[in-house]
């Protein structure tokens, strides 16, 4: 179960030298705006991604007199520390340096509900493809490799393209052909285990946050066009092979599992078809879908919520931290401090932030 029992940052954006010991469930930071909410956020998700979800440029999360950032976390019996300056990044785990950043999101999974962040359903494919892979990481174990592999293969393939090189070409199809098949199965595994995690108890859990719900849904689009079988390596290779003076002439792959999508169903309505409210409600159910599955296979996520109550009403925030609370897993959610007595049956272990500084309510 990952719990974060205490939190060291120092030098994150406007966080300098903030200490805390966070609750065992729901956190609540009360501020107002451009106060560090949103920077406290990006830290918890930064210590447990190795990256941020606002931006890619370092210089924006180191002050402009500081050379470094560092995030210190006890997390269960673990201790996590991560170091980043301009020139390198050291992680550790109790004292153990590693080499990526896989074992650090096995240790520390974190799931975050955020605009920021764009909400999944009528949202970009990559963004889908992104989520959806999060939770195909934790629960299937070849999928890394499988897809480390599947981008290897995919570069090589686009530099011959590129180069107009067809000498190895058809020994790189044959590889992302029965890569891009693993991909596909592990990926459809887990949309199965999400879809009977999709169950009555789990709709009437989540009631609260529509008027009327008769069934959520989505279909894995899998990146190759319909005349090809993506379960089956030998269609997929021979697709290629077939397409191979197309491909030379437009120089790149333009099909397959990085190409690949869902879509939503609210009702039987299709995502394109919903309305704003809907489309970021339903995101918001295959979120805590993901979650919940998790939870069921023994992984405990740590769930990251920014803004949220500038998207949703009083209603559907209790009910979704009703839900989690319920999981029993941590939550982090940020808000500007209107009335949130709504939210005191959940027991929040309360802080305020005021210039960068977190002090205990």
């Amino acid at each position: 179960m990952a719990i974060i029992r205490k939190l060291a940052i120092t030098q994150f954006r406007n966080l300098n030298q903030q200490y805390i010991e966070p609750g065992k469930q729901l956190n609540l930071f009360i501020a107002d705006n451009a106060q560090g909410k949103t920077s406290l956020i990006e830290a918890i998700y930064y210590l447990g991604h190795n990256r941020s979800f606002k931006t890619k440029s370092l210089k924006e999360l180191i002050e402009l007199d500081q050379q470094k950032f560092q995030l210190d976390a006890q997390v269960d019996n673990y201790r996590v520390k991560l170091e980043k300056s301009k020139q390198k990044t050291n992680i550790n785990i109790d004292q153990s340096r590693l080499k990526n950043s896989s074992e650090l999101s096995k240790i520390l999974p974190i799931q975050i509900i955020t605009p920021d962040k764009g909400f999944i359903v009528n949202g970009t494919p990559k963004n889908k493809r992104s989520y959806l892979d999060w939770g195909v990481f934790h629960v299937e174990p070849n999928f890394l490799l499988n897809f480390k592999n599947y981008n290897k293969a995919l570069k090589n393939i686009n530099t011959l393209l590129s180069q107009q090189k067809q000498q190895e070409l058809d020994y790189w199809f044959l590889e992302i052909s029965k890569l891009s098949v693993n991909i596909n199965q592990s990926r459809i595994n887990y949309i199965e285990q999400l879809k009977n995690t999709n169950s009555s108890e789990l709709i009437q859990e989540l009631s609260g946050l529509f008027d009327t719900i008769d069934s959520f849904n989505y279909e894995f689009k899998s990146g190759w066009p319909k005349e090809v079988n993506a379960f089956d390596s030998d269609s997929v290779y021979q697709y290629l092979l077939k397409n191979k003076p197309f491909l030379l002439k437009a120089k790149y792959l333009n099909y397959g599992p990085h190409k690949a999508s869902l879509t939503f169903f609210l009702n039987e309505k299709e995502e394109c078809f919903l309305s704003r409210g809907e489309q970021k409600t339903l995101s918001i159910i295959f979120w805590l879908t993901q979650v919940s599955m998790l939870v069921k296979n023994n992984i405990y996520p740590i769930v990251l919520i920014d803004d949220i109550s500038s998207e949703l009403d009083t209603t559907k925030i209790k009910t979704i931290l009703h839900y989690l609370n319920h999981l029993n897993v941590q939550t982090f959610m940020t808000d500007i401090g209107k009335d949130l007595s709504f939210i005191k049956d959940e027991n929040p272990t309360i802080f305020k932030i005021n210039k960068g500084v977190i002090t205990t309510q």
